[in-house]
């Protein structure tokens, strides 16, 4: 069960907000019955008609996108640019979706889509400290006291970022290039390319290849697929 407001939100009647404005106003209806109180919950089953017109209550779909370069994390690009919702659309899958969070256009990696926007909220929000780890190429010989930093926060648009997770993987000493494993829990925006140049090193390649419990196995760049329930179940956890 759930706030009716919350499941007219989730079928794109409105936002919350607004949905609650038409519920106070006698304008939903759940079971053929005029309902004006706020804290009304209702079930997969029970019939929601707004202004006369039944909404349509999606079930809620999972998907675990691995990002190629050059897609927009968005459902819709004003430029016609293509997006990670095509690439899910192109299997013939109808439900109305969108990423959680956003990888940059140049960034690859793992990616979550769904209509859960519940979830998408939870995952998205500071306070539940979902870790993401990535992979990234950077100029230069990263040092040790470098990576120490990023561990502890840098200052990135006035502000520290929370305490991360870093690792050294790998050096090309003939190209001056490092290779480094950073896992953060914030979702500031460019932030991992942001770290890394406040310590000296332009990210050349970025790579996200965990998200909370997920991970990409067995999916190439442009390949997805459903998420199983326990992995769902993790993520709610």
């Amino acid at each position: 069960m759930e706030r009716l407001q919350k499941a007219m939100a989730e079928a794109g009647v409105a936002s919350r907000r607004a949905s609650e404005k038409l519920i106070l106003q006698g304008k939903v209806a759940v079971n053929g019955t005029i309902v004006k109180e706020l804290g009304t919950k209702v079930g997969t089953h029970d019939e929601i008609v707004v202004n006369g017109v039944p909404i349509q209550r999606e079930q809620h779909v999972y998907y675990l996108l691995n990002k190629p370069r050059g897609v927009i994390s968005s459902a819709h690009d004003d430029k016609g640019r293509r997006t990670v919702v095509d690439i899910i659309h192109d299997e013939d899958i109808d439900e109305r979706i969108y990423p959680v969070g956003r990888l940059d256009y140049d960034t690859t990696g793992i990616l979550l889509l769904t209509n859960d926007g519940a979830l998408a909220n939870k995952l998205m929000h500071p306070k539940y400290e979902v870790e993401k780890t990535y992979i990234a190429k950077v100029e230069g010989i990263i040092k040790n006291d470098e990576l120490k930093q990023l561990r502890l926060g840098v200052i990135v648009d006035g502000r520290k970022t929370k305490p991360a997770k870093s690792k050294l993987i790998n050096v090309d000493r003939a190209k001056k290039t490092s290779l480094v494993q950073l896992t953060i829990h914030e979702g500031r925006n460019h932030q991992v390319k942001n770290m890394f140049k406040v310590v000296g090193h332009p990210v050349i390649k970025l790579h996200r290849e965990t998200y909370g419990p997920l991970n990409l196995y067995g999916l190439q760049p442009g390949e997805f697929r459903a998420l199983k329930p326990e992995e769902i179940q993790m993520l709610k956890k």
